[in-house]
């Protein structure tokens, strides 16, 4: 009769730590930048800039990545940062903070705007036409990237990084989880349950193919029986009593 043995677990070391854990962090990474650069943006209706000159530094300093929501231009006031169009019809924009609210002649209202690190105001007053938007955050040196890109590839660059890095979170995930199940499987490899291995039966001792239980050495197990009893075995077989110990033998 076979014994199934618990195979020797394997030593968790530390290089197979730090793995995992640098996986998870870079899932959790490439989910957090697939959630701020691309997919905020895309449900708000937001549109994204980078900063190329040192106008708002040192806080918005160049190469930071700017995320400008659209909002009512009645609810802009003073210390909002706005982007608009220097022109209409352009695409260059700028980015700087309202210090002033004012009125036209026609009763329009315009805004005085500066950047944070100029030391002057904008020459000309911003109207609404312009404005393109509020900042809604910032995110520092992604900007860099972007540059790199142009303004004509940024949105299909966008749209496909954002697949690109959500499929990397997924595959890191499904790597993990098929790690984890591996390991499970080894720890529980050693014990079958199938195999009807049973270690609280002592060694040696099994059923025989007649039905009959045989010891090691094969000799006819002794019997304890009720005292005073003198009745034939059920298998033709009689039985003895050792009146010393008040146990019977079973003899053929």
């Amino acid at each position: 009769m076979s014994h199934g043995r618990r195979r020797a677990e394997k030593p968790t070391t530390v290089l197979s730590v730090v793995g995992t854990g640098l996986s998870y962090l870079a899932l959790c990474l490439a989910a957090m930048a697939a959630l701020i650069l691309v997919v905020v943006p895309m449900i708000t209706g937001s549109q994204t800039y980078s900063v190329l000159t040192s106008s708002m530094a040192p806080k918005y300093a160049p190469g930071t990545f700017l995320v400008v929501k659209p909002v009512p231009f009645e609810e802009l006031g003073v210390g909002d940062i706005i982007t608009y169009q220097i022109e209409s019809g352009s695409s260059a924009v700028i980015t700087h903070r309202i210090t002033a609210v004012g009125s036209e002649q026609s009763g329009e209202t315009v805004f005085t705007t500066k950047g944070d690190n100029n030391s002057v105001e904008d020459e000309l007053p911003v109207r609404e036409i312009q404005v393109k938007g509020k900042l809604f955050y910032a995110v520092p040196f992604v900007g860099f990237i972007a540059n790199g890109l142009g303004n004509s590839d940024r949105g299909a660059v966008a749209q496909w990084g954002a697949v690109a890095l959500l499929g990397y979170g997924v595959i890191t995930l499904i790597r993990g989880t098929l790690a984890k199940k591996r390991k499970d499987d080894d720890d529980r490899g050693g014990q079958n349950p199938d195999s009807g291995d049973d270690d609280s039966i002592l060694p040696g001792f099994g059923a025989a193919e007649d039905g009959s239980w045989n010891s090691p050495d094969h000799a006819d197990p002794i019997l304890t029986d009720c005292d005073g009893c003198d009745h034939d075995h059920p298998n033709g077989k009689s039985d003895t009593r050792d009146r010393r110990d008040g146990r019977k033998h079973v003899t053929v």
